[in-house]
């Protein structure tokens, strides 16, 4: 028993890390931070991560009062996540060309880089999945959420250091690496939630 937990539980934290994007979100997170003063960039983005762990927190542990409010059920979120999810892998597979024109100006709160960038709309809902899923496991998706952000943090911290080691085209063959694993994610939770759907 205690095994099939570990499993679910590293599979949880490797899920999340990818679908929190850190290696993708080097180059949109620097660019946001360029209108900020240098002294004050590692503040910013320690406050940026912190407040992207309060709004998973949010959707831990009150996405389910909302969920019943609303009315839905797992099999929805499940194809929902997937289709998010499958559209955002494919952006990372196959980047666009624009996104560098759209850099807010002055210091960021909260939104782009806690919101949407850090817990996106996929984190979200992957996380309200897993809760629906194993609605007695809160401890351990929490357990989860927390080692994925701390990793997904750690490598943003780190992304002056990350850019110059890696360069461009090796943070894209990561983020790309990154994008066909969450390709079979997004196709995974898509099935499942036709197959919950289909066995009612």
């Amino acid at each position: 028993m205690s095994a099939g937990l570990n499993v679910d539980l590293v599979s949880a934290v490797v899920t999340l890390f990818l679908i929190m994007d850190p290696i993708g979100n080097i180059a949109p997170f620097l660019s946001v931070l360029k209108s900020v003063a240098p002294e004050r960039r590692r503040r910013v983005l320690v406050r940026e991560i912190c407040f992207a762990y309060l709004a998973l927190l949010a959707c831990l542990f009150l996405g389910d009062v909302v969920l019943h409010f609303l009315r839905l059920e797992e099999s929805t979120i499940s194809v929902a996540g997937g289709i998010v999810l499958f559209l955002i892998a494919l952006r990372m597979i196959f980047p666009g060309d624009g996104g560098s024109d759209d850099v807010p100006e002055g210091e960021p709160f909260i939104v782009p880089l806690a919101v949407p960038l850090f817990a996106g709309p996929s984190a979200l809902a992957f996380l309200l999945l897993l809760q629906r899923s194993a609605p007695g496991r809160t401890a351990s998706l929490l357990l989860a959420m927390t080692i994925a952000w701390a990793a997904s943090g750690l490598i943003l911290l780190a992304s002056t250091f990350l850019r110059r080691l890696l360069r461009e085209r090796g943070l894209i063959a990561m983020e790309r690496l990154m994008g066909m694993l969450l390709v079979m994610v997004a196709v995974q939770m898509f099935m499942n939630g036709v197959k919950a759907f289909l066995g009612r």
